[in-house]
């Protein structure tokens, strides 16, 4: 039998919506002639994908399996049509997904130098999380991303650049700014805790959070909000304190001041992905390019192979 890509389409919605009504609207189509097709390929594969005799519909045992290498196949095929559609255009461009708070770090430098070098190609940014960057790695609407979440793909490459230590920032004129030289987890955890983003998880909240679940510490409470901006704005209202990449301290604020933490553990990491089959040559300098600023700027980091 051969399996067309659009049966496989077909099969990844009903089983993520494990409905056959909400997966045709989802598709555009009918439900009749969608749940012929389903019978089609169940009957082609000589198995049963899904018990029908349960609300909501349940994926068999086959049909498990089929759903795992199914979403690989998909993922497969639109990497390879990004891939060739690079190749194939005779202008040169290159996606860049990010996280904000790597913004504060050597990112910039990096775009600058990137476009200096290479001034034929096109450089677009785009600022979404790191479990955004993975989906749009793999449909294709991004090349390369920055993210701070270790999240293992079998479609994706994961390099980690390095690992930046963690801050906290506090109100100007908070009394721990001179109570120690630097502070503990236990210290911040009298305080309010703002974290960020507030969704969509994980994230680098997540982060924050374990570090002081695996310490067994419990912040007093904690403030989530949507981005970096709105919890510094938050700190420097007084409304609490915020762990953050120690990079976000070159971000000048008059009403937010900046502590060490103690512990050498607390770090965040900043992970470059791109599809796992992308060999280009433009990857290729731009990650070259970052280690070399890497050097000239003295910052440790993980050179890669």
């Amino acid at each position: 039998m051969v399996l067309e890509l659009r049966h496989l389409r077909y099969f990844i919605a009903v089983a993520e919506e494990l409905n056959f009504t909400r997966a045709a609207e989802r598709l555009h189509i009918a439900q009749p002639p969608l749940s012929r097709q389903i019978q089609q390929l169940e009957e082609d594969l000589g198995v049963q994908l899904f018990e029908r005799n349960t609300r909501p519909l349940k994926l068999t045992e086959a049909g498990r399996f089929f759903y795992a290498h199914a979403q690989q196949l998909l993922a497969q095929t639109a990497e390879l049509a990004a891939m060739t559609q690079r190749v194939g255009k005779i202008e040169r461009k290159m996606s860049i997904g990010f996280v904000a708070s790597t913004l504060y770090g050597m990112l910039p430098k990096v775009i600058r130098r990137f476009r200096t070098r290479f001034p034929e190609i096109e450089l677009s940014l785009h600022d979404m999380t790191t479990m955004e960057q993975i989906q749009a790695l793999k449909e294709g609407r991004i090349d390369v991303g920055f993210g701070r979440i270790r999240h293992e793909d079998p479609n994706v490459r994961r390099i980690l650049l390095r690992d930046e230590r963690l801050m906290v920032a506090l109100p100007s004129g908070h009394p721990l700014l001179s109570a120690k030289p630097v502070l503990s987890l236990k210290d911040v955890a009298m305080e309010t805790v703002i974290i960020f983003p507030k969704s969509p998880r994980p994230s680098f909240a997540d982060q924050v959070l374990a570090a002081f679940h695996d310490r067994a510490i419990e912040p007093k409470s904690i403030y989530e909000v949507r981005e970096l901006q709105i919890a510094l704005g938050l700190v420097a209202a007084g409304e609490g304190v915020s762990i953050v990449p120690s990079s976000v301290k070159g971000l000048k604020r008059e009403d937010v001041s900046y502590m060490e933490l103690d512990d050498p553990q607390l770090v965040s990491p900043i992970i470059l992905s791109t599809r796992l089959l992308d060999e280009s040559d433009d990857i290729k300098a731009l990650l070259e390019m970052i280690y070399d600023l890497y050097r000239e700027q003295n910052i440790d980091f993980y050179p890669g192979d």
